[in-house]
Parts: structure tokens; C-alpha cells; sequence
């Protein structure tokens, strides 16, 4: 029998995992910045966007939609056995047309052509992401085995990396380390699957009944990465190599801040799918509304502090080669509430509850946004231009959203208050700016970011506290006072 974990747990699992994808860059990305220098940074930028496109095909939204599907059955063996069988032969099928695709396109598109080699290294990653069945192991809430693996092949990927990666010349040989770290856990998981799922054929498949929502899924998936990876392909095509460099380098702090801030909506989509399924519905807009909360409350903090000092963790992560790259980060930090209160909202809310087209038509609109913008601003402003674009569609996304669930809001704004946040922001961003002015103004830039960041979150959870704010104390209270006896 499956143990079920706390949905805490899942949450210390996965923060774990996404702190993890914050850890290994801050070890990697310095050396990797200045080894590569902007072009053959770009050059991997741009082959990564172009993966992350045809394996958006080829997975053809399941990796959101397959949560969703196994969770609801994932009490009956034989029904999980069955739609786990069923999705992996649909997906397997996409993926050899995409594979066709993808060799037609390195004949006939010269841009591809040029860094061939790269891309074909890295289209592993479309294999990859198909045997590694991740929603199923999020589906079943194996967040511990989840984190350990991805533990174990992020550190071999590091170790790879500082063994073969010299030169700017070995942008390939890194583009391939990427993969290894980022997918390589799937064998793993392929070889695993026999522990939850009956390997046999179980016969009487439906695949019809997958058809509608994983159109609505893939759909949602292309549109979304429009603004999330058009971005990088139009700089590219549009204003070359250094260019998309110097935006990949803000992008890159930007997702590892968003990561964090989107550990929690996680892994609730699978409880949550699962709530709905039984009926559970007091319990399900308790926990949608404490997550909403959570989210803004890491969210806005993380947002002001990586403005804030923009110029400081460039310099630390990339080196001086990339001081350019510093507006474009600025431009696009706010960007980590939205996409924080967006993953809450579409997919830790509307998906569960089976409204997927309405996340679809926001997704649609902030694509539409990016798309416009992007044709318009990039070539005059380039890296902020793409930064523009994609701010203007993170916000479009959300506000559609909300204006979808304006009835579902109005029932949990009580229990939601963005007040105290910025009441304890305001002590925290003073502090921080004075002691980066008077104190540390001759300091480097790690020490500056060390002891600022202390500073800043230190005082922001402290008078959150004072303030007795709901959700803090009941996080980070508990932790407290087990230091406290501890120390007694």
C-alpha cells in the first residue's frame, strides 16, 4: 500500500528540489558565463528553445495533463496500469513524428544547420522527457525519490561540466551535460515503473477519452511557450547570438527565482485533482487559498530584492562580460509574482477543477501580447525589448485568469491579504538599500549579496511575525520554536 505523505512534506521535498535548481547555478553558472562568453552562451540559449519547442510536440501537454489523469485513479492499480499504458503509447507515437520533423527541419532551416551537432546532442532531451514518465511519479507524490534522483544527476552533471567544458569551443559538449543533468533521472524512472504499474499489456484501451484533453493541454503548452521561449528565437534570429546571451543571463535568475517560488503549486496539483475527484471541496478552496497566499508572500519579496540588486547577482553569476544584461533583469523580475499567482490560479485551480480551456485562453492572450511586442521592441531595444514582452505577457495571463475567477476570489478574499507583505517589504528594502550605500559599497559582489539578502529576508519574515501574519506563523513558527527548544 502507498503511503501518502503530507502535503508539507511534498512541499520540503520539492522546495528542496527547486532550491537545488538555485544551488548548482550559483556553482556553475560563474564558471560557465565567463568559459562560453555571451556567444557560446547564446548558442546554447538558442538550441535549448528550439528542443524545448519540438518536445512541447511531442509530449503534447501531457506532462500537465498526465498528473491530473493518474491522480484521479491512482487508488485502482488496474485503472492506473491502464491510462499510464495509454498515454505512453500516444506520446510514443507523437514523438517519432516529431523526431521526423526535427531531422527535416536541420536540412532546411540555415540557422539550425549552423549548430546541427548541438542540436542534435541536445534532442535527446525529446527521448528523454517520453521514458522518464515524471507525472506519473508526481501523480503518486514520490517527492522524495523525485528530489533524490534529480539530486544525484544535477551533482554529475556538475562534475562533467569541471571536467570537460575549457574552452568557448565546448558549448556542444556542455549543451549535452545539460541534458544529463536536467533528464537524465528518466532512465531511472523507466526502469522503476514496474513498481506502481502493471507492465503487461492490460487490454480494453480507450484512447478516445484522451484525445479532447490532451488537445486542450497541448494547445495551452504551445501557447505558453510562445512568451516563454519565442523570446529567446526571435533575439536570436533577430538581433544574434550576444544579444540573446545577455537576456538568457537575466532569464536564467529569473527562472531559478520562479522555481522557488512555484515549488509549492507542485505539487498540489495532484491533491488537489484529487480532492475534486472525491468531493472534497471545502478542502480543496482551503488549500487553493492558503497557497495563493504563500505564493505572494515569497513572491514579492524574492521580486524586489533581485531588482534591487540586478547589477550585484549579474556580476556574481555571470562576470562582467554581461553588465548589459542588467536592465533586461530588471525589466523582467516582476514577472516571478505573476507567474507565482498565474501557476496558482490556472494550474493548481482551474486545471483540477477540468477548466483547462480557460487556462488555454490566457495562456492564448499573453502569447498574442508577447508576439506583438516582441516584433515591435526587439529590434530597436533587443535583450530589454524581449524582457518588455515578456513582462506585458505574464501579466496579461494573470489578469485574464482572474477575471475568470472573479466568483471563486470573492469567496477566499478574506482569508487573502496582500497588506502585511508590504508593510514588512518596506523595513526590509531601507535596510538593505542603506547597507549596500554606506556599509558594503567597496565590498564584492558576493559578500554584498550575502549580507543584503540576510538583512532583507531576515527582517521581512521578522516583522511578518511581529504582525502575526496567518501564513507565517504557521510555516516558519513551528521551525522557530523546535530551534528555541533545541537550544535550551
Amino acid at each position: 500500500m502507498r503511503k501518502e505523505r503530507s502535503v508539507t512534506f511534498n512541499f520540503i521535498m520539492n522546495f528542496i528540489l527547486t532550491a537545488s535548481s538555485f544551488i548548482f547555478p550559483l556553482i556553475t553558472s560563474p564558471y560557465v558565463f565567463r568559459v562560453l562568453l555571451p556567444v557560446g552562451n547564446g548558442k546554447v540559449a538558442f538550441a535549448t528553445a528550439v528542443i524545448t519547442y519540438f518536445s512541447m510536440v511531442s509530449m503534447l501537454g501531457i506532462p500537465t495533463y498526465g498528473i491530473r489523469a493518474c491522480a484521479q485513479v491512482r487508488d485502482d492499480k488496474e485503472k492506473l496500469s491502464r491510462t499510464v499504458q495509454e498515454i505512453l503509447m500516444i506520446n510514443g507515437i507523437m514523438t517519432v513524428l516529431v523526431y521526423i520533423a526535427f531531422g527535416i527541419s536541420l536540412q532546411f532551416v540555415p540557422q539550425f544547420a549552423e549548430e546541427k551537432a548541438l542540436l542534435w546532442v541536445m534532442s535527446a532531451t525529446i527521448l528523454l522527457n517520453v521514458i522518464g514518465v515524471s507525472w506519473l511519479y508526481s501523480a503518486l507524490e514520490q517527492y522524495a525519490y523525485i528530489t533524490a534522483v534529480s539530486l544525484v544527476f544535477k551533482m554529475v552533471g556538475v562534475i562533467l561540466m569541471f571536467l570537460f567544458v575549457h574552452d568557448k569551443q565546448d558549448y556542444v559538449i556542455y549543451g549535452g551535460i545539460t541534458v544529463i543533468s536536467n533528464v537524465g533521472s528518466s532512465v531511472l524512472n523507466f526502469l522503476r515503473l514496474g513498481r506502481y504499474i502493471t507492465l503487461k499489456p492490460v487490454g480494453n484501451y480507450d484512447f478516445k477519452k484522451h484525445w479532447k484533453p490532451i488537445a486542450v493541454f497541448c494547445a495551452m503548452t504551445v501557447a505558453t511557450s510562445i512568451y516563454t521561449n519565442l523570446d529567446i528565437v526571435m533575439l536570436r534570429f533577430i538581433s544574434g547570438d550576444e544579444q540573446t546571451g545577455y537576456y538568457n543571463a537575466a532569464v536564467k535568475i529569473k527562472l531559478i527565482v520562479s522555481s522557488l517560488v512555484t515549488s509549492l503549486g507542485a505539487v498540489l496539483l495532484p491533491r488537489l485533482s484529487y480532492y475534486i475527484e472525491k468531493g472534497m471541496k471545502e478542502e480543496f478552496q482551503r488549500m487553493a487559498s492558503k497557497a495563493l497566499s504563500f505564493v505572494t508572500m515569497m513572491a514579492l519579496p524574492m521580486a524586489v530584492y533581485f531588482m534591487m540588486f540586478a547589477r550585484e547577482s549579474i556580476r556574481f553569476l555571470s562576470g562582467l562580460a554581461y553588465e548589459l544584461a542588467v536592465p533586461s533583469m530588471c525589466i523582467i523580475m516582476p514577472t516571478v509574482v505573476f507567474i507565482g499567482l498565474s501557476n496558482i490560479l490556472g494550474m493548481q485551480i482551474l486545471i483540477p477543477t477540468d477548466q483547462e480551456k480557460k487556462v488555454l485562453y490566457s495562456v492564448i492572450a499573453g502569447g498574442i501580447v508577447d508576439l506583438i511586442l516582441n516584433l515591435i521592441l526587439i529590434p530597436k531595444l533587443g535583450a530589454s525589448g524581449a524582457a518588455i514582452g515578456t513582462l506585458a505577457a505574464e501579466f496579461t495571463v494573470v489578469l485574464v485568469q482572474a477575471v475568470m475567477l472573479r466568483d471563486f476570489l470573492k469567496k477566499i478574499r478574506r482569508e487573502y491579504h496582500v497588506l502585511p507583505y508590504i508593510l514588512a517589504l518596506l523595513p526590509a528594502f531601507v535596510a538593505s538599500a542603506l547597507l549596500r550605500e554606506l556599509i558594503l559599497d567597496a565590498a564584492g559582489n558576493f559578500l554584498t549579496l550575502a549580507v543584503t539578502a540576510t538583512a532583507f529576508f531576515g527582517l521581512y519574515g521578522g516583522v511578518l511575525l511581529l504582525l502575526k501574519e496567518q501564513i507565517a506563523v504557521e510555516f516558519v513558527m513551528p521551525y522557530v520554536q523546535k530551534i528555541l527548544r533545541i537550544g535550551k
